[in-house]
């Protein structure tokens, strides 16, 4: 049997876990994240990992890395990652170095669409998109079965594509960002607003306007209209950007992650609509699936292992 090192670098911790082909899992840890460390630190639990497996050294085939930031895949190399502290850093070099088994490397978001492709929602599919619903609009793109990177391993930026021209400031500078509408953050905000100009609002009595979440609205839905707006505006917000994204690449399937996606079909059923309403050429040629994606904070540690897999 062949065997992989899955390994997600956050700015917190630094999981992994060992894994066949199949995605049985083998053996799972992590270690605190340290910037000064963080290849020693890597290498180390790559071979706890190995160990407490009880999978023989010369069948691990590879190790993969998902690491949040700007990667340069080609290289090996975090590029920029600002939450961790890391510039220029040759990550994949270091821990291959130190392991003597062959290392990749990927933006985590990447990472974690390869995982839900090879192993979740997505392996029944060759083509398809990850987008998260989180703090930003994240995901992956995977096209015949292979991640899309793009120019320099910088492409598929899911979250930057400009839904509204000259709309609510994005973080990335730009205004009118995907992210800036469709994320939990962006709900939020929404949510917050609504509250702020009906003071007659049911959400009122969960919440008040600086303690509302993502979840308020939704949660207020089936008995408040202000609401039922916030979440019917945010549907649309979603469905734009889908559409947009479906219209490009035109995958078999778009899985969705992150808090938000924990709605369900209170969610994706009203979402469904709307997108399928909006697809070029409708659904009856191509139809896009819109699914939850089902592997959770799973998918990066599954998806740096179906990296190395590659």
């Amino acid at each position: 049997m062949s065997f992989f090192v899955g390994i997600d670098v956050g700015g917190t911790s630094v999981k992994g876990i060992v894994t066949d082909a199949s995605g049985k899992a083998y053996a799972e840890g992590s270690t605190p994240f340290k910037t000064q460390t963080l290849a020693e630190d890597t290498a180390a639990l790559c071979k706890q990992l190995i160990s407490k497996s009880g999978c023989p050294t010369g069948e691990v085939k590879g190790i993969g890395i998902g690491c949040a930031g700007m990667i340069d895949s080609g290289n090996g190399a975090v590029v920029f990652a600002g939450n961790l502290g890391l510039k220029n850093y040759p990550l994949a070099k270091l821990v291959r170095e130190a392991t003597g088994f062959p290392v990749k490397i990927t933006n985590d978001a990447n990472a974690a669409a390869l995982g839900e492709a090879t192993f979740g929602a997505g392996k029944n599919y060759a083509d398809s998109i990850l987008v998260t619903l989180g703090t930003g609009v994240g995901g992956g793109i995977i096209i015949g079965g292979k991640l899309f990177e793009g120019y320099k391993s910088v492409g598929a930026e899911i979250g930057h594509t400009v839904i509204e021209y000259g709309g609510e400031k994005c973080t990335c500078g730009r205004r009118g960002c995907f992210e800036a509408y469709a994320s939990a953050t962006a709900l939020t905000k929404q949510t917050k607003r609504a509250m702020e100009e009906d003071t007659g609002s049911a959400m009122w009595k969960l919440c008040t306007s600086e303690t509302a979440t993502a979840k308020t609205a939704f949660d207020c839905m089936d008995s408040d209209v202000t609401a039922r707006r916030v979440v019917e505006r945010y549907i649309n917000y979603l469905a734009c950007g889908l559409v947009n994204l479906a219209n490009t690449f035109r995958p078999q399937v778009i899985m969705l992650g992150g808090g938000i996606s924990n709605q369900g079909e209170n969610l994706i059923a009203p979402l469904r609509k709307k997108f399928d309403k909006e697809l070029f050429g409708g659904v009856h040629y191509a139809p896009v699936k819109i699914v939850r994606a089902s592997l959770g904070a799973a998918a990066g540690v599954y998806g740096a292992a179906a990296l190395a897999m590659q």
